[in-house]
């Protein structure tokens, strides 16, 4: 199969094919006549499979420690079980900024409303952000 019919098939942009091919995910075989790349069952197998470790969270790296580890013959599950776990901690870590960002937000919102708006001067931008100012005890560490 070329890439447009990987990416048919698999429901994704061509570029995604390439991609994954770039990063050495796939390794396709050039045809000796046109050098066009030709993607095998094992392609698309292996593509399958990085295209659902990224819906769990997995990086480009950690699918190709898996992958290699799975060429060599090696139960990847250990170090799968290991990756999701720190990918899980990561995103957890993650979800708390979020929250906090996600607070201030809304606090600068609240803050904001009854404030007038100004023209900048040479000293000041935008007063709305240059004086927001987060209350402390609501400020999560």
């Amino acid at each position: 199969m070329l890439v447009n019919e990987v990416a048919k098939t698999l429901n994704i942009g061509p570029d995604t094919v390439r991609f994954y091919t770039r990063m050495k995910l796939l390794q396709p075989q050039k045809n000796q006549f046109n050098g066009y790349r030709e993607y095998g069952d094992k392609d698309i197998n292996r593509l399958k499979f990085v295209l659902a470790a990224r819906q769990l969270g997995f990086s480009v790296d950690d699918i190709q420690q898996i992958l290699a580890d799975a060429d060599k013959k090696r139960s990847p599950c250990p170090e799968v079980r290991r990756l999701l776990a720190k990918r899980l901690q990561e995103t957890e870590l993650r979800f708390r900024e979020m929250q906090q960002l996600r607070k201030r937000m809304k606090q600068a919102l609240a803050q904001w409303k009854q404030m007038p708006d100004m023209e900048p001067t040479g000293q000041m931008i935008c007063h709305l952000i240059e004086e927001f100012t987060v209350p402390f005890a609501t400020e999560e560490k």
